[in-house]
């Protein structure tokens, strides 16, 4: 499992291609993001059915990338508007990568039947 604790994380908003490697994702978070890929930061990139994920992270001798792709549900995910990032926290992306579980412990049936027991 990735450390998330008291890293910082930019996600890509909107949908990225999946296609792409770790050198096509590095020259986004270089070319797109204007952030250096080397720092220690995690990048977190998202396909347009929202049911992919990558995560590229830096460990000080090479790159890591993460990939999640989910069974069921899709993944929380902001459009591309004026902003082409957004930062969160390593706590923050543990929520969004654990989204799914957390709408299904949420859900509730709906009550028909009203009145006091």
């Amino acid at each position: 499992m990735i450390e998330l604790g008291g890293k910082k994380v930019f996600l890509a908003c909107g949908a990225t291609d999946m296609r792409k490697s770790i050198n096509g994702l590095a020259t986004i978070v270089e070319g797109g993001f204007k952030l250096d890929p080397f720092g220690g930061e995690l990048f977190a990139f998202c396909n347009r059915s929202r049911d992919r994920m990558k995560i590229l992270e830096w460990d000080g001798d090479g790159f890591w990338m993460y990939f999640k792709r989910l069974e069921k549900g899709r993944f929380k995910w902001p459009q591309s508007g004026d902003e082409s990032t957004m930062s969160f926290s390593g706590e923050e992306l543990a929520y969004l990568l654990g989204g799914a579980k957390v709408e299904l412990k949420i859900r509730r049936n709906e009550v028909f039947k009203r009145g006091v027991i």
